[in-house]
C-alpha cells in the first residue's frame, strides 16, 4: 500500500519536517489547503513545488484517494481540523500540541473512538531526532537499568521579527506547557514506560516580554509516575549567539548509569547535531547517532496499512495532551 497524503494547515514550520519524513519514506503528497497565506508559504514552495494547493478544504476531504491528513494549523483550529478528517476517513498526524483545550481532547477522543481513525502528534524532538533513536535503543537493551527520571529542557528562540500575531495570543497557542512542554510530557511518559502520571508542580510565567501579554516565555513543571519522576523547563530565552534555535537536552537516569542527549549543539564541544553521552558501569562515552534512523514514519505508514499502533499507541498521544493541558491549568491557576 502505498500512502497518499495531504496537509491542512500551513501555520507552523514544522510541517516541513512532517511532509518530508512522510515522502522519504515513500508516501505520495498530493495536496494542501491553509486559511490565508501565513508566513511559512514560501518555504513550503521551496520544499515542495509541485504539491497543488485545493481550492477549499472540503475538497481534500472528501478526496478518496487521500488516507492521511498532516494539520500544522494554528494551535486552536487544529482539533476542529483533525476531528473533520477522522469523520471523512482520514488517518491524522498533528503537529503538537494537538489540541489547546480539555474540551477539544474530550471531542477528538470521542470522535476517534467512533470513526476508529489514527490520531498521531508529530512530537519532533522525539520523532525528528536520530539522538533520541539511539537513546531508546540503549534503554531497551537495559544499558543504564530501569529509568526513574527524565529531566527535559526546551528551550526557544524567539525570533520575534518572524512570529505572526497568534504566536502572542495565548488562546491561539495553548500557553507554553500546552505547546512546548508537551514534547518533553512525550519523553517522559516513553522512556519511563509510564501509562500515566501526575502532575505534582506547574508554573508559567512571562519575564522578559512585558509589551506583550498574551506571551509566556517561561514554563516548568514536575512529574510522577509509579515508574518515575520527571522535570520540565521550557523557555524562549535562547540567545542570538547559540547558532541554532534552542540548546534541547534531555537526561535519562537509570539505576545503573544514565544518559544525555545534546540533541540540536554541544557548546564547547564537537560540532553538529545529536550528541549522545552514555555512563554505566562499564562504559563513559559518545555515542554515534547518525544512523539510527527515524522510526516514526515508517511505522505510521506501516499502522496506516495494518490499523496497528506501532508508531504511538493511541492512549499515549492522548494521555500527553492531558497532562500538558492539566499543567497548564494548574500553573495559571498560580
Amino acid at each position: 500500500m502505498t500512502v497518499t497524503f495531504a496537509a491542512l494547515g500551513l501555520d507552523h514550520r514544522h510541517i516541513y519536517g512532517m511532509a518530508g519524513n512522510m515522502m522519504a519514506e515513500g508516501a505520495t503528497f498530493k495536496s494542501w489547503w491553509t486559511e490565508g497565506d501565513p508566513g511559512t508559504l514560501d518555504g513550503f514552495d521551496k520544499r515542495f513545488p509541485d504539491v497543488t494547493r485545493a481550492a477549499t478544504r472540503d475538497e481534500i476531504l472528501n478526496d478518496p484517494e487521500i488516507d492521511l491528513i498532516l494539520i500544522a494549523a494554528i494551535p486552536r483550529d487544529r482539533a476542529a481540523l483533525a476531528i473533520a478528517a477522522m469523520e471523512a476517513g482520514k488517518d491524522v498526524m498533528v503537529d503538537k500540541p494537538g489540541c489547546t483545550t480539555l474540551d477539544q481532547l474530550a471531542a477528538i477522543r470521542d470522535v476517534q473512538a467512533r470513526t476508529g481513525r489514527i490520531w498521531s502528534i508529530n512530537f519532533s524532538e522525539r520523532f525528528e531526532v536520530p539522538a533520541v533513536t539511539r537513546a531508546a535503543e540503549l534503554v531497551a537493551d537495559g544499558a543504564i537499568g530501569r529509568v526513574v527520571q527524565t529531566v527535559g529542557l526546551g528551550p526557544h528562540r524567539l525570533n520575534r521579527p518572524t512570529r505572526p500575531d497568534w504566536f502572542f495570543d495565548r488562546d491561539a497557542y495553548g500557553g507554553i506547557l500546552t505547546d512546548i512542554a508537551s514534547h518533553q510530557i512525550d519523553q517522559f511518559l516513553y522512556f519511563t514506560g509510564s501509562d500515566s502520571a501526575e502532575v505534582t508542580m506547574a508554573g508559567v510565567a512571562n519575564y522578559a516580554n512585558p509589551d506583550d501579554p498574551g506571551l509566556q516565555d517561561f514554563g516548568e513543571l514536575s512529574l510522577r509516575s509509579d515508574k518515575g519522576r520527571g522535570y520540565i523547563r521550557v523557555d524562549w530565552f535562547t540567545p542570538d549567539a547559540l547558532p541554532t534555535w534552542g540548546d534541547g537536552r534531555l537526561t535519562i537516569l537509570g539505576t545503573e548509569g544514565y544518559i544525555e542527549l545534546r540533541k540540536y549543539v554541544d557548546v564547547g564541544g564537537a560540532e553538529g547535531t545529536d550528541h549522545l553521552i552514555l555512563v554505566n558501569g562499564d562504559r563513559c562515552e559518545k555515542i554515534e547517532c547518525a544512523d539510527a534512523g527515524l522510526p516514526y514514519f515508517p511505522r505510521l505508514i506501516a499502522d496506516i496499512r495494518d490499523r496497528t499502533e506501532t508508531a504511538m499507541p493511541q492512549s499515549h498521544a492522548f494521555m500527553v495532551m492531558e497532562l500538558a493541558l492539566q499543567a497548564q491549568a494548574m500553573a495559571e491557576r498560580g
